[in-house]
């Protein structure tokens, strides 16, 4: 395949990837609603639900692709917790009233059971079993919390979907559902099929390119999710979608993609970035427990980034 098919393959399957990604959200919260789940049930179960990442890392780990898999968990994250939410703090620093210490550490228990799971070399579907309870074990633990007081509130897509005020049809969502996911199967296999002949073309491993380029065409949107709710002086918001993402991320996302195939952790992740990340998320929560991130804080985050992305170059 030469490159100019393997661009386009890729260019459109990314847009059908980020596109439906919207519509599937949709499309899965209006049918929770006209099922009658509770639209609290669905900001706990839905927190940092991220499609996207999810489906094309589903898709590089059905190829062999684990540097896309992994990719679309570990860059991922990266580009919510250190640039996304680094910037809005350059931008926008923000102050909270209140942190519950609870909530942090579920994030960074997120990474340490997938570093665990991971540290033979390989997470694999029995480990993908395990981060998916993880998971509900973690949903369980925000639903306990919230009863003691704690306000979760839905982020991104879910949160505009439910202020809508309108109960969809139960019909017309699970069709918006069905189609949404079907063109982001098939936009997810476009967009790793062109991968493979770019990762080839300019002579990057899987690795950095899932990592670094991939992981930033797909994830930058969490900026665009993070930055207004902190102008708009609701920073809560912008946390919450942070340690969601990391939840959702590292447990559920990562859980379902080493379960359809199981993953390769190779040396490089497991001695540079999957290091980084866990130092990343330790920061974000030491910062988190000031209740102010401030314009150094963010200054800070958005370098641990470009070391992620220049020193991953250059190893």
């Amino acid at each position: 395949m030469n490159m100019i098919v393997s661009m386009v393959l890729f260019i459109v399957g990314l847009g059908l990837v980020i596109y439906f990604a919207e519509k599937l959200v949709k499309g899965a919260v209006g049918t929770s609603l006209s099922f009658g789940i509770s639209t609290f049930i669905i900001s706990v179960i839905f927190i940092g639900f991220d499609p996207e990442n999810l489906a094309v890392g589903a898709a590089g780990t059905f190829e062999g692709v684990a540097g896309i898999a992994l990719g679309s968990i570990i860059g991922a994250a990266m580009v919510a917790i250190a640039l996304a939410f680094g910037i809005t703090a350059l931008i926008a620093p923000m102050r909270f009233d209140h942190v519950p210490g609870q909530i942090l550490a579920v994030p960074i228990l997120a990474v340490l059971l997938f570093w665990a799971l991971g540290s033979d070399g390989q997470v694999s579907r029995f480990d993908g079993a395990i981060l998916l309870l993880g998971f509900v074990v973690s949903i369980v633990y925000l639903l306990r919390l919230s009863k003691r007081g704690l306000d979760i509130r839905p982020t991104g897509e879910v949160a505009e979907t439910l202020e809508e005020g309108e109960k969809p049809g139960k019909w017309r969502s699970s069709g918006l559902l069905l189609l949404s996911l079907a063109a982001i199967i098939i936009g997810s296999e476009m967009l790793v099929t062109g991968s493979e002949t770019i990762i080839a073309g300019i002579g990057l491993s899987d690795t950095v390119f899932g990592m670094t380029i991939l992981a930033f065409l797909v994830s930058v949107e969490e900026l665009a999710r993070e930055l207004p709710a902190a102008l708009k002086g609701r920073p809560e918001i912008s946390f919450g979608n942070v340690a969601g993402s990391i939840m959702a991320f590292f447990l559920f996302n990562a859980g379902i993609i080493a379960l359809i195939n199981p993953i390769t952790v190779n040396s490089e992740v497991l001695g540079f970035y999957l290091p980084l990340c866990f130092g990343t998320v330790i920061a974000v929560s030491l910062f988190m427990m000031t209740k102010n991130i401030s314009r150094l804080a963010g200054g800070i985050l958005v370098v641990l980034y470009l070391i992620f992305v220049i020193v991953g170059y250059i190893r």
